[in-house]
């Protein structure tokens, strides 16, 4: 399957970080943010990839040439006007030709299983395929709410939070098929979001919203772009490191979740102080987490290394007291959390 990569974004609100760079060819563990799609699309199979360009267009074709030294055939589709998300991509119609494509973003980092979400379209037989991502801090995107079967059933673009009604995201990643962009006009501005997708559920089109497992981000503001920087570097994201970059001396590599129940929590570093006062006049023990030892047990409760919960394990000679001495220390850590 082909792939088009939108690469025409200027970044004006990276600016303070990236200057005139354009936003595709902002570095991220030392390659260009465009060059780890590329590599990702060369891992998984898309060789033969046309990139729709608009800012920056001779500066990102300088960089990538033919695209030969990343495995791939890398064409290009420069703008001469403003086209829009899908007009840009209606722009490589040429390259596409008669079959379904592949639509990713030049300027967002993930390391998706791009080819899990090109299966899932062709089993639907979906006019168009989206890959959708939970975010818990979904107000700068565009939202997809979808049914039991994953179909798409509506739409809330950037909302405010009492607008807010599911974690899922548009990543700006699609699988499409001809009978979708048949509906975007040639040489006129179309957007994706705002235009097409609302267009084929008005028509009764099937659109596939899949969440992706994975990372992903758009670099599109100082903060995200930082916050991924450091994601790539603590390994959240897969990304191969350029040349002549090493990880900071002393990175590990991220730890493997401790067994035993767990409990989600707002803050696991707050929360373990809190345990920690707790159990302190009992005897804990602080030099692997917090442990609690008695000749009938031992209770053992570690915060999560990858996201914001505490892990609680009881070891017993009577598994059923081991247990119920769990769910009571897990019931504790809730209400202390409150």
């Amino acid at each position: 399957m082909k792939a088009v990569i939108m690469a025409g974004g200027e970044g004006r609100r990276l600016r303070p970080v990236t200057g005139e760079t354009p936003k595709p060819l902002a570095p991220l563990l030392g390659r260009p943010v465009m060059e780890h799609i590329l590599r990702l699309l060369a891992r998984q199979g898309f060789t033969e990839v046309c990139a729709s360009l608009r800012y920056g267009a001779e500066e990102i074709m300088r960089r990538f040439g033919d695209g030969s030294a990343l495995g791939l055939s890398l064409t290009y589709r420069p703008e001469k006007e403003p086209l829009g998300t899908a007009g840009g991509v209606k722009n490589c119609a040429d390259f596409t030709g008669d079959e379904d494509f592949l639509v990713i973003s030049g300027d967002a980092a993930c390391d998706f299983d791009l080819r899990a979400l090109v299966r899932a379209h062709r089993e639907a037989g979906a006019a168009a395929t989206l890959a959708l991502y939970r975010s818990a801090e979904p107000l700068p995107y565009g939202l997809a709410v979808t049914d039991g079967e994953g179909l798409v059933r509506a739409f809330v673009e950037k909302p405010g939070w009492p607008r807010v009604v599911t974690d899922l995201v548009s990543t700006g990643i699609y699988v499409l098929s001809q009978r979708a962009m048949a509906q975007v006009p040639e040489g006129r501005p179309f957007d994706f979001a705002k235009d097409l997708f609302p267009l084929l559920l008005r028509q009764g089109e099937k659109l596939l919203g899949a969440a992706a497992e994975g990372y992903w981000c758009d670099i599109g503001t100082p903060l995200a772009y930082y916050r991924c920087c450091v994601d790539a570097l603590e390994g959240r994201l897969k990304l191969e490191p350029g040349e002549g970059f090493s990880l900071p001396a002393g990175a590990a590599p991220p730890e493997e979740e401790p067994e035993g129940l767990d409990c989600p929590c707002r803050d696991r570093a707050l929360l373990m102080g809190t345990l920690s006062e707790l159990f302190l006049p009992l005897g804990a023990d602080y030099s692997d987490g917090l442990s609690l030892r008695d000749p009938r047990f031992e209770l053992h409760i570690r915060p999560s290394p990858s996201r914001s919960a505490v892990r609680i394990a009881v070891h017993a000679g009577d598994a059923e007291f081991a247990r119920s001495l769990a769910l009571s220390a897990r019931e504790v850590a809730r209400k202390l959390d409150l």
